[in-house]
Formats: C-alpha cells, structure tokens, sequence
C-alpha cells in the first residue's frame, strides 16, 4: 500500500509535474496537499502538447487516476472552475477530481487584501503572487475561515462572510481606503461557482485510506519547494504552507506510517522566483544562459525565474527535513554546452565556512556560496535513456550532486518530454 511524497528539493519550479507524469501509469491516486493556485506544473504529453495545472493535480492527464484536492489545500473557486473548463475544452476527462469538504476557499476579501498589502509594504514586500493565498490561510489558522463543505449550506456561510467582512471592511477602508464589500453579494458569487464544484466535495480523507488499504498506490503531491515552507524555508520570504514532506500527511489525512518514499525533486542548477536570499544567484551572462535554455518563467505567475548554480547546501538539507529516499534530477540538457559546471559545497559566512544551512535569517542573508568546478560536456544528451548512454562529465556530474545530496538519484530528466528520462531505479518498488 504505497503512498508516495513528491517534494520539490529546492524553492520550487524544480518539475514535480513531469516526475508525476512519469509515475501516471503506476498510480491509481494523485492528492494535491498544500498551496493554492500561486504555483503550477507544466506536463508535456508524449504528442508534444503542454498543459499547465494550477490546482489540480497533474494526475488529471492520465485516464483511471483519481484525482484529490486535499484539505490542505486553498482553493479559488474561481480559478478552479476556470481550469476544469480549460481541460474539458481540449478533451481531458475531469470527472475523476475530488475536493475535499475541509479544503478552504479563497474568497474575494482574501485576495483584496493581498494585494493592498503588498502594495503598501513597498520595497519590504514578500513577494507574494497577489492571490489571496495567505490570507486565506492567516483566516484558516484564527478559525475565522470559509471551508469546501460550507458552500452546502448556505445559512452557514452567510455567517461566516458576515463575520469576516465585519473586521475586514474596516481594514479595506480606514487603512488601506479601498471600498467595502458587501457581504450578500460575495455570498452569491459563492454559491454560483459552488454550482460548478459542489458535487465534487467529498470525505477524501476517508476515500485515500480506504484506497491504501485495497493497496492501491497513492502519491501526495506538493507544490513550490522544501525552501519555501513557513516552517523550514528561508523565512519570511516563504508561502504560508508547508510543502515538506510532512505537510504531506497533514494535508491529505494520510497517516505518516503510510508513507513508504519521498522522492525529491532537484534541478540540476537552482532558481527562485520572488524575493529572498539565492546564495548561488547569477547575476552574468551564465544567468542569462540558464534563463534562456531552461525557460525559466513562472508557470502561474508569468514571472521570469532567477537563476543559479547547483546548491548542495540547500539539497542536503532538503533530503534531511523532507526524509528524502530517492531524488528526480530534472533539467541535465540544460547544462549541455557548458566548458565547467561550478557546484556550491558550502557557504562562507563573514569569514566561517558553513556546510549546512545557516541557522538565522542574517547569516543566509550573508552567505555566499564556495564553489568546487567541473567538468562541463557538449554532447546532446536528450536521447540518452540508460545512465550509461550519458557522456562521462554528465555522469560524474549526476554522481557528484549524489554523493553531496546524500540520497540516490533514481531518475535523471534529459528534455522536457514524457520520454525523455533516465530511471536508474523504480521510485515504487
């Protein structure tokens, strides 16, 4: 009765989607357990056609899949009603998607004040994409939230908009002077999407159980990264949710005993989108070469990604916050053409070498980073599909990042496409 976390290793973007792709034909399960509709996957079909998932899990392109928005999970309902449409409209069965009763939505206060809050906090933003996602989970955490199973009687919902908006029209107004919202009119926006989604809400906690005890497999998918966790990332600049392997179980309703791997996902250099410390950032043409070739833009945002060298650093503190067994190396062809690779082992701190993370905001701030180089190769890679076929320097690279990593690369991304992956070991066995 496999269940399976899929975490990206560094801050996000890294390609859990393809890595779920890769998975589609052994699963019956895919669960979205944290975030919101502030991060995306982008899975290329075998055709060549490309779908960028939002919410909903990528397990939605593989027919049989059943698909969960866990609990964990905020949802717009809005965006959710937007996406199922956009699938149907190119023939994808959607009819496989849950939602769970517990999953809380974004309402449209949450994503006013998101916004008039970035907005006055200037050159102190976080970063945030504006959607009202942490807000939403702020509401959550005070008990003050709008969950999945209210839209099923409205006489509850009334109440808690009611309530919400009593407190929040006066921060729209007296702080920020943005107009009030009236309660009934939000309240029936409500409603009219909850006509599109309601017979989708389910127990899923109850269905996922039941699934691992017929032995069915289930994999827990994250979105954004280990570094961008409200608990174990580089904090304040992080997303209000825990995608660690950890969140996984309290997002879905999953028993931690139950998970039987964590596969990470680690880019074979790094990138961040938003603000933050990036110890290894480019800020060179090298940058601006990793950029191009990886086409480093935001899946949801739209936002260009910067971009940096490989940080062993931050992966071997993702494979030991996360329990890490085997990792996804994505993104190898990328690198294809380079004389030498630098990898960051460690960090210098004004003067003191660190080899693991720095244990306050000011010293990761400080940190910049100790490289070792090598070798680079000029071979096209992307039809390679056994670890052998890869010319010698990738393959010393690949075994490099695993020794610093501290956990098995099992598969090795060499192009966009389905196809093009390298498995050197079975992520279910």
């Amino acid at each position: 009765m496999p269940a399976i976390v899929l975490i990206g290793a560094q801050w996000g973007d890294e390609g859990k989607g393809k890595a779920t792709d890769l998975l589609g034909e052994q699963l019956q399960w895919v669960v979205r357990y944290q975030g919101g509709n502030n991060a995306g996957h982008t899975v290329v079909l075998p055709n060549g056609e490309k779908f960028a998932l939002h919410l909903i899990p990528s397990g939605i392109l593989t027919p049989a899949v059943t698909n969960v928005i866990g609990n964990g999970v905020v949802v717009d309902p809005g965006v959710l009603l937007t996406e199922l449409a956009g699938l149907e409209a190119r023939g994808v069965d959607t009819t496989r998607l849950l939602l769970s009763a517990d999953a809380h939505l974004i309402m449209p206060y949450h994503v006013a004040i998101d916004k008039v809050t970035e907005r006055f906090l200037g050159a102190k933003k976080i970063g945030t994409t504006g959607r009202g996602i942490g807000p939403c989970y702020q509401d959550k955490i005070a008990r003050v939230g709008v969950r999945a199973a209210d839209v099923l009687d409205e006489k509850i919902l009334t109440q808690k908009v009611e309530a919400a908006l009593e407190f929040k029209n006066q921060v729209l107004v007296k702080i920020y002077n943005r107009k009030a919202l009236d309660p009934q009119q939000v309240v029936d926006e409500v409603l009219e999407q909850a006509e599109g989604f309601k017979h989708r809400i389910a127990d899923t906690r109850l269905e996922l159980n039941r699934a691992l005890d017929r032995g069915e497999t289930v994999l827990l998918e994250g979105s954004q990264g280990t570094l961008l966790d409200v608990d174990h990332g580089t904090y304040p600049y992080v997303t209000s949710s825990n995608p660690t392997s950890g969140g996984a179980a309290v997002g879905s309703g999953i028993g931690p005993t139950k998970i039987t791997t964590v596969l990470g996902i680690l880019k074979a250099y790094t990138t961040r989108v938003g603000s933050g410390p990036f110890p290894t950032e480019l800020f060179d043409e090298f940058g601006v070469y990793l950029a191009d070739k990886g086409g480093e833009i935001g899946v949801t945002t739209g936002r260009g990604r910067r971009t940096g060298w490989f940080d062993a650093v931050i992966a071997r503190y993702a494979t030991r916050v996360n329990g890490i067994t085997d990792y996804f190396l994505t993104k190898l062809d990328v690198l294809s053409s380079l004389e030498t690779i630098p990898i960051c082992v460690a960090y210098d701190v004004d003067g003191v070498r660190h080899e693991e993370m720095p244990m306050s905001q000011s010293d990761i701030h400080h940190a910049k980073p100790i490289y070792e180089e090598m070798p680079g190769w000029s071979e096209d890679i992307t039809a390679a599909r056994t670890f052998e076929e890869l010319p010698q320097a990738a393959q010393n690279y690949v075994l490099r990042l695993e020794e610093l990593s501290g956990a098995f690369m099992s598969c090795i991304g060499v192009g966009p496409g389905r196809d093009e992956t390298i498995v050197r070991r079975e992520i279910i066995r």
